[in-house]
């Protein structure tokens, strides 16, 4: 009974947390799939590998970011599992979209954490971490809701949006897919952001 309890209120707090980003996007975004918002500043961070990961990865392709992290129990694998699926059913298309993930967790996920996680779902998303006052910085500047929750027995998780951003081609926001929004909607809304990028 505890763990459905405790099901429940993360269900909530995804739902909560969807519902809070819809509210953002719609107040930062009203132009719709164009003419958006270019989000964030400069950053250096690092990605999967090791390797240094600069503000130009969001830029001369479109762009499918989630900020995530790796010990998070359903919202992210979902996500990241979604993203994967997304690729395939676009095919060839598929080879101009950059699928990212962003952690939210820095302390936890380093680059090798990130390369183990991602590898598990698509070979094509990139993993971005780094250090913990840079990440943060990314993160406030890309207006990306993050909190730790301290747990039973002194550990912690993190409640964070949990819509998949998507940027065109020049980093601005072009619109979300939510949380278990429909497949065939979040296809439409990456073939309407591909398109825009041709």
């Amino acid at each position: 009974m505890r763990r459905g309890i405790l099901i429940g209120l993360w269900i909530a707090v995804a739902a909560a947390l969807v519902g809070v980003t819809a509210l953002w996007v719609l107040s930062r975004n009203q132009g719709g799939i164009a003419g958006g918002e270019r989000l964030g500043a400069s950053f250096a961070l690092v990605d999967e590998k090791g390797a240094p990961v600069t503000e130009e990865i969001f830029e001369g392709h479109p762009s499918a970011v989630f900020f995530g992290f790796t010990h998070c129990p359903d919202v992210c694998p979902t996500t990241l599992a979604d993203m994967a699926s997304w690729r395939d059913a676009l095919g060839d298309k598929a080879d101009d979209l950059a699928l990212v993930f962003v952690t939210v967790d820095p302390e936890r996920d380093t680059p090798k954490v990130m390369a183990d996680y991602v590898s598990a779902f698509d070979a094509g998303i990139r993993g971005i971490t780094g250090q913990p006052d840079k990440v943060r910085a990314m993160l406030d500047d890309y207006h990306v809701f993050y909190r730790k929750v301290e747990t039973e027995g002194g550990d912690y998780t993190m409640d964070h949006t949990a819509s998949v951003f998507l940027l065109d081609a020049d980093g601005r926001l072009a619109g979300t897919i939510n949380f278990n929004e429909d497949r065939d909607a979040a296809l439409a809304k990456l073939n309407r952001l591909l398109d825009g990028a041709a």
